[in-house]
């Protein structure tokens, strides 16, 4: 019988591309699937910490095995920001075009434009909780360029491509992105406890 497991997000991009990722080997039930409207607060200081915040409430309300993800840009020269704070950077309104700004404005002199892509999964599984993080290192552009994709992909080219995310297809992305690393460690740990 086929796994079903609750992704704790609201955000229909990463939904999709956790679903093209695993393809048919979990059934991922988002937060509307269970008709849990609620933000789910995302209070840590760190990414694994607000993945098991998530994942922990999720589980709390519905008792059934999920997952939740918590993802932030790492940008070298400022210090690892905007890092945990990566969704709210510029506003707790969540703007992507404008935390994008903010960034390309406070790299606007820099000649370090080192950046990662870092993402934790929390994992509770039969009341066990487990992590695993997946990284991708690259460059932040001087502009925004692509159409496709969400956040600050517009900005962030993987090292050994010359595509932003945002550039790259959907299915070129979904195999080398954070999310893609982690997602597959989740993958090959739910394939050894079955």
């Amino acid at each position: 019988m086929m796994k079903t497991l609750i992704f704790a997000t609201h955000n229909l991009h990463k939904i999709s591309e956790v679903r093209e990722i695993l393809g048919q080997d979990l059934k991922i039930l988002s937060l509307e699937d269970i008709h849990c409207e609620k933000d789910i607060p995302e209070t840590s200081r760190t990414i694994a910490g607000n993945a098991l915040q998530k994942a922990r409430y999720v589980h709390k309300i519905s008792g059934l095995n999920c997952f939740a993800d918590d993802t932030g840009l790492e940008v070298s020269a400022l210090n690892n920001a905007p890092g945990v704070l990566s969704a709210r950077y510029a506003g707790k309104e969540k703007d992507s075009a404008a935390n994008i700004q903010k960034i390309l404005a406070a790299l606007h002199y820099k000649t370090n434009r080192r950046a990662q892509f870092r993402t934790v999964i929390a994992l509770i599984i039969d009341g066990k909780e487990k992590l695993f993080e997946g990284t991708v290192q690259g460059t932040i552009t001087t502009s925004s360029r692509g159409v496709s994709g969400f956040g600050y992909d517009p900005i962030f080219i993987p090292d050994g491509y010359s595509e932003t995310f945002s550039e790259m297809s959907a299915s070129l992305k979904n195999k080398i992105s954070h999310r893609a690393v982690a997602i597959r460690l989740l993958t090959e740990y739910l394939s050894e406890i079955r």
